[in-house]
């Protein structure tokens, strides 16, 4: 079966990660998979994929994924293709209509479990529309479903959920990195792995290092538009020599292994790859008592309030000050971590594909 996977650029984010490990295994499993980008600009996601053998092509460099000649570009493509599976707003909503009149089958991945645009109710009956234009309609978790049930009403779309996944062993069996501690020789250190968006809401992290010792340290794995108001706050915080800004990275399973706890402060998620991933390494995992991050993180790491900077330094102050409870809640969050593997996760996108047939 040929399949295009259609996604916005391979920048950073959960959705752009998904496709460096769920395409492989796709191929490895006897689809012919191409990967499609609104926004081809070179990344260490867009290298990690090409060398992993997967046809990637873009329409552009640096120009707006929501520019509407994309519809035409996209129109053209697909009819060499069985199935077109989107990711993202913009290759979702241009997909759906670029396909009017065509018979190809339609899939799209809902990634998050809420977002901004769905505060606004003039966007439903448009939102309603694309849903119903695709074939089938996976959510990443079932509160990402519950979400978007209740936001888009009666749709004539097959929705249902495969839970994200990870290479869990990638992560569990990588050996640290010594630059967290070149860089903070003797620092505990906290670390998030996270595009610097709005809805990562790293700040709180970085508000929290007023409320611990000065031999925490922060570090920062990610980028975004949101970096320089971030190293502004560190200035403000007075704290913007213990936050380490370390950009965009393919060693993520290392330097995961080199700190010594994991966090993720988010507003919101639809099931976090990044908690995922921390879990998987085997270290005290603390998240925001948020949807997306609760369903995964309660029973195994640590939630702590929304926007909570001091419930979140002391959580650590705690953890920090008592080496048991440590040992138990790695053990705890390595198992949690194996319940959300990627093996699974390509499993159920096999039988997605087969069953549209």
């Amino acid at each position: 079966m040929k399949i295009l996977h259609v996604i916005t650029s391979l920048r950073t984010g959960g959705a752009e990660k998904l496709m460096v490990d769920l395409l492989p295994r796709l191929k490895a499993l006897g689809h012919d998979v191409d990967l499609l980008l609104f926004d081809g600009v070179r990344t260490p996601f867009k290298d990690s994929i090409v060398s992993l053998g997967i046809n990637v092509f873009s329409f552009s460099e640096g120009e707006s994924v929501y520019n509407p000649i994309h519809i035409l570009r996209l129109r053209r493509l697909l009819s060499h293709y069985d199935i077109v599976h989107t990711h993202n707003y913009a290759p979702q909503f241009f997909a759906a209509i670029a396909a009017i009149g065509k018979s190809i089958k339609l899939i799209t991945t809902e990634h998050g479990g809420s977002n901004r645009r769905r505060s606004h109710r003039w966007f439903a009956p448009i939102d309603r529309w694309m849903y119903s234009r695709y074939d089938k309609v996976i959510c990443i978790s079932k509160k990402a479903e519950e979400n978007l049930r209740g936001y888009i009403g009666e749709c004539k779309s097959d929705i249902s959920t495969i839970n994200n996944g990870v290479d869990v062993e990638k992560y569990a069996s990588a050996e640290p990195s010594p630059e967290l501690e070149s860089i903070a020789p003797g620092a505990r250190k906290i670390i998030m792995v996270a595009g610097f968006r709005w809805e990562k809401d790293q700040d709180t992290l970085i508000k929290s290092l007023n409320y611990l010792p000065d031999n925490f340290h922060l570090f920062l794995v990610g980028e975004g538009a949101r970096r320089p108001e971030l190293e502004k706050l560190s200035a403000t915080e007075g704290v913007t020599h213990r936050v380490h800004f370390l950009g965009l990275r393919t060693d993520v399973p290392q330097l995961l292994h080199a700190a010594d706890y994991v966090a993720m402060s988010s507003h919101f998620e639809g099931l976090s790859l990044s908690s995922v991933e921390g879990m998987s390494v085997g270290k005290p995992f603390l998240a925001s008592d948020v949807d997306g991050l609760r369903e995964v993180v309660t029973g195994a790491g640590i939630l702590f309030p929304h926007q909570d900077a001091e419930s979140f330094a002391n959580e650590i102050i705690n953890l920090d000050n008592d080496r048991n409870r440590i040992v138990e809640i790695s053990k705890l969050c390595r198992s949690r971590a194996r319940q959300f593997d990627i093996s699974a996760m390509a499993d159920g996108y096999y039988q997605s594909y087969s069953y549209l047939k």
